[in-house]
């Protein structure tokens, strides 16, 4: 277990996997190091993003990808949680590590995820979501942040 997770293992406790169920998961990178701070590596994850989706495991509600790790909405489809993440994670890192010409881990182990109760607004949590560079001081206008998506836009 890393030092920087310590509770990694307590975030899979209670972990369920239910189709067509509103998931938002956040997974850092590897030491929070800020591999994702430039366009291409963190165009990476999103073209995995897009082929879960195009593959009929998630449909994709809301995201963004900050410097050091990602926020993701989703509808979870014809796959497990675990499957989904472990997916995105290991295809991203091989692609970010060979853009980069780097080796090594890219994302930190475990994530953490939340399954949305039905009643809970999820327009409004992908709003929280994509406001996320605003509230860490990276753009005063979320127009000029290009890592984040919505489907409602």
């Amino acid at each position: 277990m890393e030092k920087n997770q310590p509770h990694s293992h307590a975030l899979r406790r209670g972990r369920v996997s239910l189709p067509r169920q509103a998931y938002l998961i956040t997974t850092c990178t590897h030491q929070r190091l800020p591999l994702l701070n430039s366009w291409s590596p963190a165009r990476c994850v999103v073209r995995e993003m897009q082929s879960l989706e195009n593959d009929g495991w998630v449909s994709s509600l809301s995201y963004v990808i900050m410097p050091d790790h990602l926020h993701w909405l989703f509808m979870l489809d014809q796959a497990q949680l675990d499957a989904v993440v472990k997916r995105l994670k290991g295809r991203s890192a091989r692609a970010i590590n060979a853009y980069l010409n780097r080796r090594g881990s890219v994302w930190q182990q475990g994530y953490h995820d939340r399954a949305l109760r039905r009643e809970e607004d999820v327009r409004s949590i992908a709003r929280y979501i994509v406001a996320n560079p605003l509230r860490a001081g990276l753009v005063n206008d979320i127009g000029k942040y290009p890592l984040w998506d919505a489907m409602w836009l």
